[in-house]
């Protein structure tokens, strides 16, 4: 079924790679789903007027008072972003396997990683199947577990400000895909199962810097390094869990279609905004 005179929104989720794919179309009377080649109309009031003006006019309020706010408060997240002081002093004074320790760590620097969660709200932002789900979470998993474990093992150095700096650039390149940008600037949808894949691998690189910031003693490294992975995924899960509840609902919310143009640019707002702090604080370390 087509709805006569129906437009894409400028925030669709299109173009996952081939397989299976969530994209939100506005008509008169619906909001379509289409998810391969199912397409369902659900009955739903219609937030826009012709071409999708209104969307913008009313997620103005919405852009403008969360991303002024976002702002200012971003530096206070970014500051308490990390490894406490008191956890990094306990795994100086008990070397050896820390097992139970380095679980609560892993995940701990998960549910608190601002970043990494950002990321991953991006991605399922318009993922409807729990299937699709895990596949791309699985993929990013893969990503930084490998250069996490690679990179804490081998003391592989990389400026720590300059990874943060990309982990940043990948909140916003998903929160672009989510308004449908690349497909509309350049004609193509990459695939964003390796786009996600390779983001994961930085965003391991990530980790492992916080963890060489330690300086962790050879005794028990690997047993260590493997439950702070361990660590990592349950608090991803865990966080995982919230977001999709939180999701699931408001994509029942009359005003999901037009919040979610506000929401994403909210996101890329964060992500530019981590992005300049991490660089800053390079080239203010460079100089110094």
């Amino acid at each position: 079924m087509r709805s006569s005179g129906a437009k894409p929104l400028p925030l669709a989720g299109r173009g996952w790679g081939g397989g299976a794919y969530s994209a939100l179309h506005a008509g008169p009377a619906c909001l379509r789903r289409k998810t391969g080649k199912v397409t369902t109309d659900t009955p739903t009031p219609n937030p826009l007027p012709a071409g999708g003006r209104g969307l913008w006019r009313r997620s103005n309020a919405w852009i403008v008072t969360l991303t002024t706010l976002f702002t200012f408060l971003w530096p206070a997240l970014a500051l308490a972003h990390g490894v406490a002081d008191k956890d990094a002093a306990f795994i100086q004074t008990h070397p050896g396997p820390q097992v139970v320790a380095f679980l609560y760590l892993g995940a701990k620097h998960m549910v608190t990683g601002y970043d990494h969660l950002l990321f991953l709200a991006g991605v399922i932002f318009f993922l409807y199947r729990l299937r699709e789900v895990a596949l791309y979470v699985t993929l990013f998993s893969l990503g930084h577990s490998t250069t996490l474990l690679v990179g804490a093992m081998t003391g592989l150095s990389v400026d720590p400000f300059l990874v943060d700096a990309v982990i940043g650039l990948s909140v916003v390149w998903k929160a672009l895909d989510n308004l449908g940008a690349f497909k509309t600037w350049f004609g193509v949808q990459p695939d964003n199962r390796l786009v996600v894949a390779a983001f994961g691998l930085v965003h391991g690189l990530g980790l492992a810097t916080k963890l060489q910031r330690l300086d962790l003693p050879p005794d028990g490294l690997i047993a260590n390094l493997l439950a702070f992975n361990v660590g990592v995924e349950a608090g991803q899960i865990f966080a995982l869990m919230l977001i999709l509840t939180a999701m699931a609902w408001w994509r029942r919310t009359a005003g999901f279609a037009r919040q979610a143009v506000a929401a994403n640019v909210l996101l890329m707002t964060a992500g530019l905004v981590l992005t300049a702090q991490q660089l800053a604080g390079y080239f203010l370390e460079s100089a110094a």
